[in-house]
């Protein structure tokens, strides 16, 4: 048992027994009372009902006690809802209304308050949020609305009725917030608004907000949500990966004019043979935690291929976490040497936003691959500062460039920074990759740069390659 957990049950205890002495000190006075007055008429039966009256006080006492403090309703820095309760608010609300919208308000700048200014400068902001939104609203005639905190600076509003009648509340709270400051702290607030229309699921109407969130983040007055009903999309999610039901397109990458890899972009195929998009269905597989299945499904797959191809190197994007699993690298080791003629023929392509910590353990898993043919590619360079820090500490075989830079990749300043990450993997023996090369310009200036493999619709359009 945690300590936290040992010195709450001695609080409850204490109070529990401060609580109890006034009725314990009235019970006590009272029986010697009683005994002296009443002593030759009392009978068996009233020493039972005061051990029954004692014994009912203490458990209802204690009853009292631990129910209290298992049922929280509000949050203690903003006073809103907990996410507990809030949940099992929602929940019946939206059993009762079949009309129901959710609004996500997010600060998100919290953490860089919290380090700034400190914790408590932090708590303060999200008060003073929470009663900004709230005044705001009220202001628009909206009111007994439930709010509620779910996580660091998110907090969710329920309303009755359809997401029509509230998205142009939300735009206009969104462009007032520019504005807003809290003791000369700036801070900024997104949202997103989605509503049973979507999904009557709370689980999955909260999930489509932060989806909402993260696409439109700096699109201000645009909300847009997800065509594809959650509850479909995770069967068919699922039924894909267990009936291995999917499509791999391929586009290829040139090295000196000749192609050398092909990039695999996997599609998953719904009983009735039509195609889900990896954006739509990659949030699923995170969420139940299908990713190693999934990836070695793939794997798998473009072993067997590559036994049938040419000389062309299978490129497929897989998650470091998958790698970093024991019982799918053990799996994984076995197929590839199950397959010599594999070897040299399958790239894995990795990505990850947060840095893992343990980089040496990491080294060892990747040079265990490399010496089984494997290549190592890391993927978003100059996007996502994991993609540079591997560069610097892992030993890898290609790094390829955000598509940010080769995009426009003719302006002056995103032709300097591939340069010099261009100068920088070389120096370590690390071979560049760039795609989204879609003019013979952008192909002659990536050539003029001296970047290894290059990738565009110009050079090769993407092309069905297989599927299962």
């Amino acid at each position: 048992m945690l300590l936290s957990e040992t010195k709450e049950r001695e609080y409850r205890f204490k109070l529990a027994l401060r609580m109890g002495l006034p009725i314990f000190a009235l019970i006590i006075a009272l029986i010697p009372n009683t005994l002296i007055t009443t002593y030759e008429t009392l009978d068996a039966t009233f020493y039972i009902e005061l051990i029954l009256l004692i014994a009912f006080s203490i458990y209802f006492i204690f009853y009292i006690i631990y129910s209290g403090f298992d049922v929280r309703i509000t949050d203690e820095v903003s006073k809103t809802f907990t996410r507990e309760y809030l949940y099992k608010y929602l929940k019946k609300e939206i059993k009762k209304n079949s009309d129901y919208t959710l609004m996500l308000i997010s600060i998100d700048n919290l953490n860089d308050i919290n380090n700034l200014y400190g914790l408590k400068n932090g708590d303060k902001v999200i008060l003073k949020v929470v009663s900004w939104v709230s005044e705001y609203l009220e202001d628009k005639d909206i009111r007994n609305f439930p709010i509620g905190h779910i996580k660091g600076g998110d907090f969710i509003i329920g309303f009755k009725g359809t997401k029509g009648n509230y998205s142009t509340i939300l735009e206009l709270l969104y462009l007032k917030s520019d504005e807003f400051k809290v003791d000369d702290i700036e801070v900024k607030i997104s949202g997103s608004i989605t509503d049973t229309v979507f999904s009557n699921q709370l689980d999955f109407l909260i999930e489509n907000l932060f989806e909402i969130q993260k696409k439109t983040r700096n699109i201000k007055n645009s909300f847009k949500e997800e065509d594809i009903n959650p509850n479909e999309l995770e069967l068919f999610v699922v039924n894909a990966i267990h009936q291995k039901n999917f499509l791999v397109m391929a586009q290829d990458v040139f090295e000196n004019k000749k192609p050398m890899i092909k990039e695999c972009i996997v599609k998953l195929k719904t009983p009735e043979n039509k195609i889900i998009h990896q954006k739509s269905y990659m949030k699923v597989i995170n969420r139940l935690r299908l990713m190693s299945e999934y990836d070695f499904m793939i794997l798998e797959k473009n072993i067997t291929q590559s036994a049938f191809s040419s000389e062309q190197i299978l490129a497929q994007t897989i998650s470091p976490t998958s790698l970093r699993n024991q019982n799918f690298l053990s799996k994984a080791k076995e197929l590839i040497s199950a397959n010599p003629k594999a070897k040299n023929k399958i790239m894995f392509i990795l990505a990850e936003t947060e840095y893992y910590s343990h980089i040496d353990r990491y080294n060892l898993i990747l040079k265990s691959l490399r010496d089984m043919g494997v290549l190592i590619a890391i993927d978003r360079l100059g996007s996502i500062h994991t993609s540079f820090l591997y560069l610097r500490d892992l030993k890898i075989d290609v790094v390829k460039f955000d598509s940010l830079y080769s995009k426009d990749i003719q302006r002056k300043d995103h032709k300097s920074i591939i340069n010099g990450f261009t100068i920088m993997a070389h120096n370590k023996g690390v071979k560049t990759w760039v795609k989204m090369l879609e003019n013979e310009e952008s192909i002659k200036i990536a050539e003029e740069l001296n970047i290894d493999y290059l990738q565009g619709n110009f050079l090769a359009p993407l092309e069905k390659n297989y599927e299962s």
